[in-house]
């Protein structure tokens, strides 16, 4: 049994040399040996025997650039204190002495049903409207028609004259209106009337008792009555008729561009 204990102690040291050569081997030789000047990594053993893993170093933590302060504020508005981590920018308004954060927001429509009152009010606006657009063009020609008579009759000298002249234009006005007017209705009829005063400056009694004498200026205002109108109706640009006034302003800026 002796000579068994020497091979025993020989084999149990180089099967554990043998070991580590062919480890070394496997690994590319020798371990690399670290360049000169730099210093050795220490590790601690931690508790059974194995080494800890060498500490890292945590970067510091990212700085901002220093804020430039506004100086186009008032500056004795108190500016608002920013933090390491404060990136998000809003915008701001100066409110009561203060600087708030500010957003304009998106226009919101409110659609609601329109009161009976206010519906009653545009209909009669919108019927008004209608009646301005189509009777102002005739309260136009009309005014027109009435400075070129006054002018030829103030060159005629006796009254025969006078009448003969205003015979001849009746028959071509009555020619060129006649067919048109016999379209409207007693509102627009109406509203026709207070344009021509506007016009020409005189209602529809003078201007006919002017041409056709009083007699026939009579019959016409009597005809009217019973038509719930007045042939003297005045026109008041700034009181009761402000609203035809404004239509008719809107009106004319298409004449005149």
């Amino acid at each position: 049994m002796r000579p068994f204990l020497p091979k025993y102690l020989l084999l149990s040291l180089i099967v554990p040399l043998v070991a580590t050569m062919g480890a070394v081997a496997q690994q590319g030789g020798a371990p690399p040996q670290k360049p000169a000047g730099q210093p050795a990594t220490q590790q601690q053993s931690k508790p059974g025997g194995q080494p800890a893993q060498p500490a890292t170093q945590q970067p510091p933590p990212a700085t901002l650039p220093a804020r430039v302060p506004d100086t186009s504020l008032n500056p004795d508005i108190p500016q608002p204190a920013y933090g390491p981590y404060d990136t998000i920018i809003v915008p701001a308004k100066v409110y009561d002495g203060e600087l708030l954060s500010a957003q304009t927001i998106e226009y919101t429509w409110v659609h609601a049903p329109m009161p009976p009152a206010m519906r009653r009010r545009m209909e009669e606006w919108t019927r008004l409207r209608n009646a301005v657009y189509v009777t102002y063009p005739y309260a136009r020609r009309a005014g027109i028609i009435m400075n070129d008579i006054n002018s030829k009759l103030a060159l005629l000298g006796t009254e025969g004259e006078r009448k003969a002249y205003i015979q001849t234009r009746e028959k071509e006005l009555k020619k060129e209106f006649t067919a048109p007017l016999e379209q409207l209705s007693i509102y627009q009829g109406k509203i026709l009337m207070k344009l021509i005063n506007r016009q020409t400056g005189n209602n529809c009694y003078n201007i006919i008792k002017d041409y056709k004498g009083g007699f026939t200026a009579r019959f016409y205002q009597t005809v009217a009555f019973f038509f719930s109108s007045n042939l003297k109706q005045p026109y008041d640009p700034k009181g009761d008729d402000r609203v035809i006034e404004a239509i008719v302003q809107e009106v004319e800026r298409m004449y005149h561009g």
